[in-house]
């Protein structure tokens, strides 16, 4: 093509990047690879090989680890975990340090392997993922230099077991380790089958800058291996990016194990033009939205909801713009679009789009090549909202769109989705853009741009996106926990009565079921007895059952309205509880001594009064920070209510447990289904005449009476639950964390550690964090 050629077409001309330095690294290497463990490489074992999607050609051949690989990698990390942590956050900011050094530095080298490794474009690699990849390691360092001081209270996790995926290699390498190595702990982490060499070329560079031996272990393999790692016993943390499926066997491969967990799964990101957006510039932002590694990207935006003013311009502009993006050697710095990872992956986007039924189907007009994993940008119209399409994550350049009229419809179909990653919203009216942002059910909202990564600000979702965040210090104290050691929890049993006792009161006050600000009688229509420690019988307690939980939740979804209150309010009528609670205090300390048979009841009411009081007080204080992240704009991390939570409330302090859980859930706009105590519930069914007079709205709080164990997994189970908590005396943590796999919420269980609910160990931050969701708004500005 000549000069005169580029100028009558304005074509762009090649643009090829060197592979040279790449292969001759690999060369180095012997083109085999062992697994990276306690600080070294072991020999090359049999295996599978690497090969670079755009082109087909055999890159190298790894080792496939066997459970003793994955045993080795484990002692060797366990070893080195406690002079790790010893070193302290400076001495650890050194080597974090370091590490950021020699990516920085062989930056170009790492671009191009991840290009041929993973089949996307170098511009992509070299542009975004490296200088990514160093952002996070220089920003840890920082946090490591600062965590002593900061986060004195905190310890690190131990021995940390990472799996990561093929779309994002190195740089789900960086989001993963750097935390975890800031915060003390040591790591064994498994990068995909598909796209490994990228952790091994990091690995040398562990080496090469002096990291301790055993800090951080890396083998290869296929998903039996991350198995190994979900399941080992010698691992006390599992963070997984990967598919919603996977995670979900995660959850109840380590439930009841004690294992900390995060999971950053699968998405269906809406992306919302309004019909005052600046069209082009969403255009350009969709391309990068959709097609930016082809496609294969959690959080890609790939449903397009179009206000209907607009739909057909937006549409017609659209095709003409994927029309011009070129298609071709990843390696070429010209290219839009690379390859897909392998043709298994380009093979089942193909399947789903051809088994599509109704909409207009529009391909790029754009050449593809004859060889390799390549599949065009797609745009598919005029889907129904229920399409298969439109539901469920498609994972490559494969474009779903639909129109809304209303600020309100778009919102309802943006949340229509199982998923909740991130969302993008465009509109020149801010004020319309920041009352749409916070109402999107994701963990990250872009405002008139997408795709803004940064280290310091919080990345993750909710719902079936996973739990749990990484970036800035949330992520980093998801890598800790509190220092200090924990004591085993005893059951508690409800005292048994003697035969043919009979209350002393001779009306019936049998108490009831509260639910949706009513006492109602449960749905079975059974209640038992409850003594005093003498025998002597106190009353009876409704049994709630399934139903019974079905019908707290659905009251609870139907107070929705109080996550939109304000804080001040929330915090009013949380003083107005404690108020008209400490005017019966003297009442209610001595139910609990009879009871209990002790004589700690009005010590208990004292501290209910105070933490009620302490939580009206951080209702209207509990704000989120403004990240310092490198753009021209604000990225603002701020909490919001989790939504419904049902709580196992715990059974040895049954007023002051029972308050501890629901006052930090509804200050914070959540919604409460509370299971009292099951061995002294009484205190809690005459709470029910605190609640009435204090004008808790209907279904914000629901109380339930009953066997811990009937209903603990059948609210852990419930899809409309999005949080379970639970602290019963009963070792309920392995059943409740596997029923809540279903939606995959967010569980909070004492894994039978006991809890000074008098101490501060039962109030704090942990509390309001376990209440709140953090989404980030990120909001450029300027021209």
């Amino acid at each position: 093509m000549t000069v005169k050629d580029i100028f009558d077409t304005m074509d762009y001309g090649t643009a090829p990047e060197s592979a040279t330095d790449a292969l001759a690294w690999l060369v180095d290497q012997g083109d085999r690879f062992g697994h990276f463990i306690g600080g070294g490489f072991t020999l090359p074992g049999s295996g599978f090989e690497a090969r670079n999607p755009a082109t087909g050609d055999v890159l190298a051949t790894l080792t496939q680890a066997t459970q003793a690989d994955v045993d080795h990698a484990v002692a060797a990390a366990r070893r080195a975990q406690p002079r790790w942590e010893k070193l302290g956050g400076p001495g650890r900011a050194r080597h974090l340090y370091a590490l950021a050094r020699m990516v920085q530095k062989h930056a170009r080298l790492f671009a191009v392997l991840e290009t041929m490794d993973n089949g996307k474009p170098i511009r992509e690699a070299r542009d975004i993922d490296i200088p990514l990849v160093h952002r996070h390691f220089y920003f840890h360092a920082g946090l490591a230099q600062l965590m002593d001081s900061e986060m004195p209270d905190r310890q690190a996790l131990g021995v940390c077991g990472q799996i990561i995926p093929w779309n994002f290699p190195l740089l789900m390498l960086a989001w993963k380790i750097a935390p975890a190595l800031a915060a003390g702990n040591t790591v064994v982490l498994k990068p995909a089958e598909q796209t490994s060499l990228t952790a091994l070329l990091f690995a040398d560079m562990c080496r090469q800058a002096g990291l301790p031996k055993g800090v951080v272990n890396i083998v290869t393999g296929d998903g039996t291996v991350g198995e190994m790692i979900v399941t080992h016993p010698g691992i006390d943390k599992i963070a997984f990016t990967g598919s919603t499926d996977v995670g979900r066997r995660i959850r109840q491969a380590t439930a009841g194990s004690g294992k900390a967990l995060t999971l950053e799964l699968g998405g269906k990101s809406p992306y919302v033009v309004f019909d005052d957006a600046d069209l082009d510039s969403a255009i350009e932002g969709l391309v990068d939205a959709i097609w930016f590694n082809q496609g294969q990207v959690c959080c890609a935006g790939s449903r397009l909801l179009v206000q209907e003013g607009v739909a057909a311009r937006f549409h017609a502009k659209l095709r003409a713009r994927m029309d011009r993006l070129r298609i071709g050697n990843p390696l070429d710095k010209s290219i839009d679009i690379g390859a897909m990872v392998s043709p298994e992956q380009r093979d089942r986007v193909r399947a789903m789009v051809d088994a599509c039924e109704g909409g207009h189907v529009h391909h790029s007009a754009a050449a593809l090549p004859d060889a390799g994993c390549f599949y065009p940008p797609t745009l598919i119209t005029g889907l129904s909202t229920a399409s298969p399409l439109m539901q469920e994550e498609i994972f490559g350049p494969v474009l779903v769109s639909t129109t809304f009229r209303t600020p309100a419809e778009a919102v309802d179909l943006a949340n229509n989705t199982r998923y909740g990653l991130a969302a993008s919203v465009w509109s020149e009216n801010v004020n319309l853009a920041l009352d749409i942002a916070p109402k999107l059910a994701a963990g990250v909202i872009w405002v008139n741009g997408t795709n803004m990564f940064d280290a310091a600000a919080p990345f993750g979702g909710m719902r079936e996106s996973g739990f749990g965040r990484e970036g800035g210090w949330e992520g980093l104290g998801a890598y800790t926990r509190p220092r200090g050691k924990t004591r085993a929890l005893a059951q508690i049993s409800p005292f048994e009565g003697k035969n043919g006792d009979a209350p002393t009161d001779p009306l019936d006050r049998t108490p009831k079921l509260y639910i949706g600000g009513k006492q109602t009688r449960p749905d079975g229509g059974y209640s038992r007895a409850v003594h005093a420690k003498s025998g002597r019988i106190l009353g009876q307690v409704p049994v709630a059952a399934r139903k019974d939980i079905r019908n707290a939740v659905e009251a609870a979804r139907g107070a929705s309205g109080w996550s939109a209150t304000t804080g001040h309010l929330r915090a009013q009528i949380l003083y107005y509880i404690a108020e008209n609670l400490s005017a019966r205090a003297s009442e209610f300390a001595a139910r609990l001594d009879v009871m209990q048979g002790g004589k700690g009841g009005k010590a208990e009411v004292e501290a209910t009064i105070h933490r009620l009081f302490t939580y009206a007080a951080w209702a209207d204080k509990y704000d989120g920070r403004i990240k310092g992240v490198p753009l021209r704009g604000v990225a603002m991390a701020m909490p919001a209510p989790v939504g419904v939570i049902g709580a196992i409330c715990p059974d040895e302090a049954p007023l002051l447990g029972l308050v501890s859980l629901m006052a930090p859930a509804i200050a914070m706009g959540n919604r409460a289904v509370l299971v009292a105590s099951e061995a002294f519930p009484l205190a809690t069914t005459d709470f029910y005449q605190i609640l009435d007079t204090s004008d808790v709205p209907g279904g914000v709080v629901n109380i339930l009476t009953g066997n811990h164990a009937d209903l603990a997994p059948t609210l852990a189970a419930h899809m409309d639950v999005d949080a379970v908590w639970c602290f019963s005396s009963t070792p309920l943590s392995e059943p409740v964390e596997a029923a809540s796999a279903g939606n995959l919420k967010r569980t909070w269980v004492n894994d039978g550690m006991a809890r000074d609910w008098m101490g501060t160990a039962g109030e704090g931050h942990i509390f309001l964090e376990q209440s709140t969701e953090i989404k980030t708004i990120w909001v450029p500005y300027g021209e």
